[in-house]
């Protein structure tokens, strides 16, 4: 058996599956976020390690642990967790959402404009780059203790093993990686008064980088057994789903929102905003295009109205509402592509007297879903060109926001098995793939073997009677913005 554990922003994931890649079990844990500031997120990688153990109890009182041989991470992306020479967490971790270093982005492009040729990517404020200008500049005496920078799930290996280690994949949401050679750039480290020392060393997704301590196996039930790099969230669930050639992606409607395509070369295009990365497995890469609040949007809207997802969700089809004049904007987090604009604010414009709670909750499903077509422009035009688009996320789970998508994407969506836990189950894909190339087997063919398409659960084709109601509503949206952003700021100012 093999473990993947997954560290998402709202919560821990792990999966076991079998030796043959058939899930076995499944567990969660709930994590929180903090806001002290307006633009800023936060999180306690203490909370992290409290959920890791909660899941491994969890899945222990289901699985036989002795039996697990590997065990690999997947992890929200671009997170700064800074530690010092002891191995301290110095702050808590500023995460991918966090829009603080706007004005840091700004003075990384406009001294190092050389910066967008060697990283391949566009600064923007959820990278990593930018978040230690910050902390250097408003957070000096942190910034003079900083011994090492670690991505999210990275911190995890190194409880897990002592091991300073990540992959290519989250690596590359940095800006310090160069994404064609899949190294550390040293001038790009530079421009941030950072050298290699600060950095973990790099490895492919699925090589071990180390093993389960001693503490730590007695700990949680486990074996002194390997652990791998892992990969960053979407390239983790890109492995999952088998996305793994050119011409396959996926959409993601996880907290964040994510349009995932893979190449088969490094194929940059920051000036369209599209995410330009390296993929967890060797010699592919892959180009994203992001939205900062899918599933968090109706999840918010939900508390909100003080309703659960699902009572909020069954509402909506009992009434049998397919159209509203309403329109969503779901920048509650800001947002990258296409507009890279962190005061960019969430809202609902249209709301009339006798508009209800259902038509709202339509509003957000497709606010989500033009946020997505965005995205799919984006790509588009960096000349990303998907044949093949599978659903992941625990918003996928909604069939009717699942035919939203198809209809506002005007493609044909697949919806697999395991696409709730895809990149708890990429890690544990990882996991066995590192495992069994460690006993001889040869990387490409066990890629072959191990990652593949999961079966089929449901297809949806676009609703073609609703295309011009998308249509419309969709250049609105893009107007509302237009319109609106100037205010957006100067409210930020105000309240900062």
């Amino acid at each position: 058996m093999f473990l993947g554990l997954d560290l998402g922003t709202s919560g821990l994931k792990g999966v076991v599956i079998s030796g043959a890649g058939d899930v076995l079990a499944q567990a969660s844990c709930s994590l929180t976020v903090q806001s002290p500031k307006a633009t800023w997120s936060e999180q306690s990688p203490e909370e992290w390690w409290l959920a890791l153990v909660d899941v491994c109890q969890q899945l222990r009182n289901v699985c036989d642990f002795s039996a697990i041989e590997a065990l690999g991470f997947s992890g929200q992306m671009h997170g700064a967790t800074l530690l010092n020479r002891a191995g301290e967490v110095l702050r808590p971790c500023i995460l991918w959402n966090d829009g603080r270093s706007k004005s840091q982005c700004e003075s990384l492009m406009r001294r190092y404009p050389e910066l967008l040729t060697l990283s391949g990517n566009l600064v923007m404020p959820g990278f990593t780059a930018p978040k230690i200008a910050w902390v250097k500049e408003h957070e000096p005496d942190i910034f003079a203790q900083l011994a090492k920078v670690l991505l999210p799930k990275d911190y995890m290996v190194f409880r897990m093993t002592g091991a300073f280690a990540t992959d290519c994949s989250d690596a590359a949401g940095t800006l310090w990686l160069n994404p064609e050679t899949r190294m550390w750039d040293e001038q790009l480290l530079a421009m941030c008064d950072l050298t290699v020392a600060h950095m973990p060393r790099v490895f492919e997704g699925h090589e071990i980088v180390g093993h389960v301590s001693k503490s730590v196996a007695v700990a949680l039930g486990l074996g002194e057994i390997p652990v791998v790099a892992g990969a960053g969230d979407n390239a983790a669930g890109a492995v999952g789903m088998g996305v793994t050639e050119p011409g396959q992606g996926f959409v993601s409607l996880g907290t964040s929102g994510v349009y995932f395509s893979v190449s088969q070369v490094h194929n940059a295009n920051p000036e369209n905003t599209v995410h330009a990365f390296c993929h967890a497995l060797p010699n592919r890469w892959h180009q994203m295009g992001v939205t900062l609040s899918a599933a968090n949007s109706l999840t918010w809207f939900a508390n909100t109205v003080n309703m659960t997802v699902p009572d909020l969700m069954d509402e909506l089809e009992r009434s049998g509402v397919t159209k509203t004049r309403v329109v969503f904007l779901p920048y509650l987090n800001g947002e990258r592509t296409p507009i890279n604009d962190p005061f960019a604010s969430g809202q609902f414009f249209g709301v009339m007297n006798n508009t209800t709670r259902a038509e709202m909750c339509l509003a957000v499903l497709e606010g989500v879903a033009f946020s997505m077509l965005d995205c799919q422009s984006a790509l588009s035009s960096a000349g990303s060109d998907v044949s093949e688009l599978s659903l992941i996320g625990g918003g996928a789970r909604s069939a009717i926001w699942r035919q939203i998508m198809a209809n506002v994407l005007n493609k044909t969506l697949i919806y697999r098995d395991g696409g709730d836990v895809g990149p708890g189950l990429g890690a544990a894909r990882l996991a066995l793939l590192g495992k069994r190339e460690r006993e001889g087997g040869a990387i490409e063919a066990l890629i072959k073997d191990h990652c593949t398409l999961p079966s089929v659960l449901a297809s949806h084709a676009p609703d073609t009677a609703l295309q011009d109601y998308y249509r419309s509503k969709y250049q609105i949206y893009g107007a509302l913005y237009k319109q609106t952003s100037l205010m957006s700021e100067m409210l930020a100012e105000i309240v900062a």
